[in-house]
């Protein structure tokens, strides 16, 4: 493995390490189950790339930033502020980023 830094990675282990830590942190419990499940799939997502090891794949992490977005509606935690906020925020940004990283590498090829 060869340590690889770019940026679409660091924001995706970020958000998922951000919506990992939420439930204990700073929203009282709510949305636990999806925030911490999508948050290791997401941070998980992010150290493989970063780490630059056969993995997931750029729109892995995409798919579950998506994920990690939709989960107030999916699993009705949206009148808990934090636990929405912290979703849609770390979700938004992460799939924003990884789109764009993803896009850009293909218009590259």
């Amino acid at each position: 493995m060869s340590l690889k830094f770019n940026y679409e990675a660091a924001v995706a282990f970020l958000a998922g390490l951000a919506a990992l830590l939420a439930p204990d942190l700073w929203t009282d419990g709510a949305g636990r189950q999806p925030l911490m499940v999508l948050g290791v799939l997401l941070l998980l997502a992010g150290l493989y790339a970063l780490l630059g090891a056969a993995g997931p794949t750029a729109w892995t992490a995409t798919a579950f930033a998506a994920l990690l977005f939709v989960a107030p509606w999916a699993w009705q935690f949206t009148g808990d502020n934090g636990a929405a906020w912290t979703a849609w925020i770390a979700g938004g940004v992460a799939a924003i980023v990884a789109l764009y990283g993803t896009t850009r590498a293909a218009a590259e090829t």
